[in-house]
């Protein structure tokens, strides 16, 4: 199922408005065969296309890991479901220069996939026990090693967020065959990022109980070279991580840490593990703020030694709805939320973008070839956003 791209439909109800905030380019979306889809990670490929990574249908026994491939105009090249029915995430990409990677949980394991870039056809795939219910969350390749992280024997097992297991690092080889375990549960719950830079290795995730933010540094041999954990004195979820070119490092979530609810929680952070400036914003429609939830999910860094983040705003009380002044929006009606900031932590614009009548919620963003934004939308299928 395909979504037009009638851009006249879609409105804003911001108190801040900012003139330099990027207007949208163009926006699809493409269905599972379930009856809602749900996409968690994106990739800008080096075709100049775009491929999503989520699942269709519903958990706990009826969803299939989906990916859609769509060119630079958001035009439909194809998609592909690679599971039966079952408990089944799909989490995220790298491009290899044969094919593309996947990741995420076949009926309660760990699975990888290798792809064909033309088509999506399957050309190996693997599940791994790695004890009880588990998953890798993110890949990295490196000196043509499989860097996976994820979690093992979780509690919460239908939470494809925070699964209240052990975070887990394996090495792989490239037909994936598992050739080393690394322990790296002291220093984090769940696993959820994996980035490398000037051959340095960065896990990011969450502490017990999703209390923090953890971020850990090692080498290419998997040897520790620090640990640090990031937040304050309530809960902090890391859900997202880039570096620059400069070797720092951009960490974001959302927190209740000294908010009134739910707040984006942004961070720059050096290479040594220092934290340069923090960020926590919210609330952008103006609304009750006790009872909105502004969660970010994506990060990527930009050229000018800044980040852009991607989040959902909206909220899920029943004893609360409000809409905006001279419009009809709702406080119900949940929002893409995007927010640039400079390098030194400042807020250069933000952004809401929606359509009416529909939901939507910003789950993960990357840049194209020509330096915009690429975003996935949740919006009950596969969203593709594409900003100026």
């Amino acid at each position: 199922m395909s979504c037009s791209n009638d851009l006249d439909s879609i409105s804003s109800c911001e108190t801040i408005e900012y003139p330099n905030k990027p207007s949208l380019d163009w926006f699809q979306s493409y269905g599972g065969s379930g009856e809602e889809s749900h996409g968690h990670f994106i990739l800008s490929t080096n075709d100049g296309g775009y491929i999503q990574i989520g699942e269709t249908g519903f958990l706990p026994n009826n969803a299939k890991i989906l990916v859609v491939k769509i060119n630079q105009n958001g035009q439909l090249i194809w998609k592909k479901e690679y599971t039966d029915a079952g408990h089944n995430f799909g989490n995220s990409i790298i491009e290899l220069d044969d094919g593309y990677l996947l990741c995420g949980v076949n009926n309660d394991d760990s699975f990888l996939v290798k792809v064909n870039k033309e088509n999506g056809d399957i050309l190996f795939s693997k599940t791994y026990d790695n004890g009880g219910s588990d998953a890798f969350e993110q890949l990295l390749l490196i000196d043509n090693q499989i860097f996976a992280v994820g979690y093992t024997n979780s509690e919460d097992k239908y939470n494809n967020f925070y699964s209240e297991g052990e975070s887990s690092l394996h090495i792989l080889d490239l037909k994936g065959n598992i050739i080393k375990n690394i322990d790296i549960k002291s220093y984090m719950s769940h696993a959820y990022r994996i980035k490398s830079i000037n051959n340095d290795i960065y896990i990011s995730g969450l502490t017990d109980g999703a209390e923090d933010y953890a971020l850990i540094k090692m080498n290419p041999s998997g040897e520790l070279i620090w640990s640090n954990v990031y937040g304050g004195n309530e809960s902090d979820h890391c859900f997202a991580m880039d570096i620059n070119d400069e070797n720092e490092i951009f960490l974001s979530g959302h927190t209740t840490s000294k908010t009134a609810n739910w707040d984006t929680y942004t961070m720059k952070i050096d290479s040594n593990g220092n934290k340069l400036w923090e960020s926590k914003r919210g609330n952008p429609r103006g609304f009750n703020e006790n009872y909105i939830h502004d969660e970010v999910w994506g990060v990527t860094s930009t050229d000018d030694g800044g980040c852009i983040i991607i989040a959902g705003t909206g909220d899920e009380y029943d004893e609360y709805s409000a809409t905006c002044d001279n419009s009809s929006e709702s406080s119900d009606q949940w929002k893409v939320y995007s927010i640039k900031f400079s390098s030194n932590g400042s807020i250069e614009w933000e952004g809401i973008y929606g359509r009416e009548s529909e939901d939507w919620a910003g789950e993960d963003i990357d840049l194209s070839l020509d330096g915009k934004a690429i975003i996935a939308v949740d919006n009950g299928e596969f969203g593709f956003l594409k900003l100026k």
